[in-house]
């Protein structure tokens, strides 16, 4: 029989890789679910094993396809309905999180929608990693754990010991962003300005700041086709910089992101495994996000903050 609030860690089925990982750092098995298919593809997810009265965590990042939430959806239903104490949902990826507010008429707030969707489904708590926007937090009603990546990058960007460092946003929308990770360093910063006609597709850039001699580290939540961040780095090159690399929480990587990226400039860009990698590449080096998570949960279970898992600067 389980103990009253015993903490039991499930995940969806496309976060596998990661959620044993958090398992282990936290020190429980990974709990055991099973993902009924009907014919036409329709999802009936269960729980092998009690959970009444446990604290229940469901680790699934919610990149597409859609099923990948809807299964999220429907675990978090079931625990609801198995009677768990208390559904924590772990999104290391929170997907539509680009679409947080309206940026042109007739269109929907997708980051919205998915917070409205996740209360409905009965979740109680969210613990996530650099969203797109830090204001997506308040369209939650229930508590929300932000963790920052930079406790992952700024211990492997010291390793590295560069000695003239310098930190660029590959667009005005992420100066907070590489602020403060320059901060971390004590370093300069510079802003690479960019021009869209439609999305995926940066029709012109220009370099705020000089980067000559210096080695540079472009800095942004997520990395999709590519195209703004290589554009990006050929510009610092051009300026004149020593090197260029970048570090970049989320890999999402569609289109032709891994050719962009291998025909790039880039020293290489650093991400974590917040999303699988679809390719191999000598240019990328993945990071695991797992001890922060499992730190992370055990600081939930035992009531302790978790602003000590942020690094100060």
């Amino acid at each position: 029989m389980a103990s009253i609030n015993a903490v039991k860690i499930f995940s969806g089925s496309s976060s596998q890789y990661l959620a044993k990982e958090i398992a282990k750092y936290f020190g429980k098995d990974l709990g055991s679910t099973t993902i009924q298919k009907f014919s036409d593809g329709e999802m009936s997810p269960s729980f092998d094993e009690s959970i009444r009265g446990c604290d229940v965590f469901l680790i699934q990042s919610t990149f597409p396809p859609a099923d990948n939430l809807l299964e999220l959806l429907l675990l978090i239903d079931a625990a609801r309905r198995a009677s768990a104490h208390y559904v924590t949902v772990v999104i290391p990826y929170f997907g539509y999180s680009r679409q947080d507010r309206k940026d042109k008429p007739r269109v929907g707030i997708g980051a919205k929608l998915i917070a409205n969707l996740l209360t409905a489904a009965g979740a109680d708590r969210l613990m996530t990693l650099d969203l797109h926007a830090g204001q997506i937090q308040g369209f939650f009603d229930f508590p929300v754990d932000h963790l920052e990546g930079a406790a992952i990058f700024v211990p492997y960007l010291k390793s590295l010991n560069l000695e003239h460092l310098i930190f660029a946003s590959p667009d005005v929308g992420g100066v907070v962003r590489t602020r403060n990770a320059a901060k971390f360093f004590n370093a300069d910063m510079v802003i690479c300005d960019k021009h869209r006609k439609r999305a995926n597709e940066v029709a012109s850039m220009q370099l705020i700041g000089d980067v000559k001699g210096a080695d540079v580290v472009l800095v942004d939540d997520l990395i999709d086709t590519g195209g703004t961040m290589c554009k990006a780095a050929q510009l610092i090159m051009d300026k004149g910089a020593n090197s260029v690399r970048a570090i970049v929480t989320h890999p999402v990587l569609s289109g032709k992101a891994y050719d962009n990226i291998n025909n790039s400039v880039l020293t290489e860009l650093v991400v974590t495994d917040t999303i699988p990698l679809q390719q191999q590449s000598d240019k990328i080096k993945v990071l695991s996000v797992a001890e922060l998570f499992a730190k992370a949960i055990g600081r939930i279970r035992d009531h302790e903050s978790i602003s000590s898992l942020f690094i100060k600067y």
